[in-house]
C-alpha cells in the first residue's frame, strides 16, 4: 500500500511526537468527520509495529464534551491515546483521569488533512528547543509589551506566572497537549492589561480577521471595547453571556512553529512563528484564577516584544 504525505505526518506525530515504543499500545478516538485522519493514524501504528485500536464515536457538540463512558474507561488502558476530533477532548475529564494514570495523550481537535501534513512535517526538536528557550525567557520577565504597524500598543505584566512550552513531545508518563504544536504561553497577571490589540491574522471562533481586522480596547485586564465591523460584532456576541470574566485577558501565546501557517483555524494559527496571540476568558489551565467555559485566541501579525524593555522579537522576526 502506498504510503501518502498524510500518513508520514501521521508516523512523525507517532514516533517522533508521541515517542511511541515497540510495545506500546495505541488507542485512536475521532469521529465521522475525522475519520480520514484517524485511520491513518491507525494504520500508521500497526505498521510502526504497535498493538492498535480505532474508536470512532459520534462527534461531540461544543469542545470540552465529555466521550461516551465506554470510550473515557478505554482511554486509561493504553499508554498512548491520540484524539482527532471535531470538537476538543482536551479539557475533559476523561482526558485528565487518563492523564493521571500516566496515559500519554495529544489532542487534535478540528484537524485538517492540509494541517495535518503541514504542522506535522516540522522538526519538532527544533520547535522544542526553542519554545522551551522562550518560556524560560517569560519566566524571568516582569512586564511584557507588544506593538505591531497595524496599531497594536499593549502592555501587561506575567510577574510570577509560569510560561507553559507546548512543544509538541510527549515523552514523559502523563504528558498531554495539542499536535501540530509549538507556543511558549503564560497567563498574564489579572487587572494588569493595558492598551490596544488589533487581531489582524484570525480568531479563535471566528476566522481570518486579515480583511477585516479587530479592536480590542483594555483597561485594566479587562476588555472594555470591541469594534471593526460584523466580526467585531460576533466577538462582541460571543463573549458577553459571560460577563466580566469573558472580558478577561487570559493568555499571551508566542508561536514558534515555522511550519505553521494561517488558515483561519486556530489549532494552526497561534502555533505560526512570528505571529503572538492575546486571549479573552479562561486562564485557569494555565495557572491564572478565572475560570469561565470560554477562551477565545485572537492572533496578531508582524509584532514588536519587549521583555522588561528589553526587544525579543521586531515586526515578528524571533531574535531569541
Amino acid at each position: 500500500m502506498a504510503i501518502t504525505k498524510l500518513d508520514k505526518a501521521s508516523e512523525i506525530a507517532i514516533r517522533d511526537c508521541m515517542g511511541a515504543k515497540k510495545n506500546e499500545k495505541i488507542l485512536i478516538v475521532t469521529d465521522e468527520y475525522k475519520r480520514e485522519i484517524g485511520y491513518s493514524l491507525y494504520e500508521t501504528a500497526k505498521r510502526l509495529g504497535h498493538e492498535a485500536l480505532f474508536v470512532e464515536m459520534k462527534a461531540r457538540k461544543i469542545n470540552g464534551e465529555e466521550p461516551p463512558k465506554f470510550v473515557a474507561e478505554l482511554m486509561q488502558k493504553f499508554d498512548v491515546v491520540m484524539c482527532p476530533t471535531t470538537k476538543s477532548l482536551t479539557h475533559t475529564n476523561s482526558r485528565r483521569e487518563a492523564s493521571k494514570k500516566g496515559v500519554r495523550i495529544a489532542s487534535l481537535p478540528g484537524i485538517t488533512k492540509e494541517i495535518m501534513i503541514r504542522g506535522l512535517n516540522a522538526d519538532y526538536k527544533k520547535i522544542a528547543a526553542l519554545t522551551i528557550k522562550l518560556a524560560n525567557m517569560m519566566d524571568k520577565t516582569n512586564d511584557v509589551r507588544i506593538t505591531a504597524p497595524n496599531g497594536t500598543d499593549i502592555s501587561m505584566s506575567i510577574k510570577g506566572r509560569k510560561a507553559i512550552p507546548s512543544k509538541g513531545l510527549f515523552h514523559k508518563k502523563g504528558e498531554s497537549g495539542n499536535l501540530p504544536t509549538g507556543e511558549a504561553f503564560a497567563a498574564p497577571v489579572e487587572g494588569t492589561t493595558n492598551g490596544v490589540f488589533v487581531v489582524d491574522g484570525s480568531m479563535a471562533g471566528i476566522g481570518m480577521t486579515d480583511k477585516t481586522p479587530i479592536k480590542i480596547e483594555v483597561k485594566k485586564g479587562l476588555v472594555v471595547k470591541i469594534s471593526g465591523g460584523a466580526l467585531a460584532n460576533k466577538l462582541t456576541g460571543m463573549i458577553l453571556p459571560y460577563g466580566k470574566k469573558g472580558r478577561n485577558i487570559a493568555e499571551l501565546g508566542i508561536g514558534t512553529n515555522d511550519k505553521a501557517k494561517l488558515s483561519g483555524l486556530i489549532l494552526e494559527d497561534e502555533k505560526v512563528k512570528g505571529t503572538v496571540h492575546i486571549a479573552l476568558g479562561d486562564n485557569k489551565t494555565m495557572g491564572g484564577n478565572v475560570n469561565v467555559p470560554i477562551h477565545l485566541d485572537g492572533v496578531i501579525k508582524k509584532p514588536s516584544v519587549y521583555f522588561d524593555g528589553k526587544i525579543v522579537m521586531k515586526n515578528g522576526k524571533l531574535l531569541v
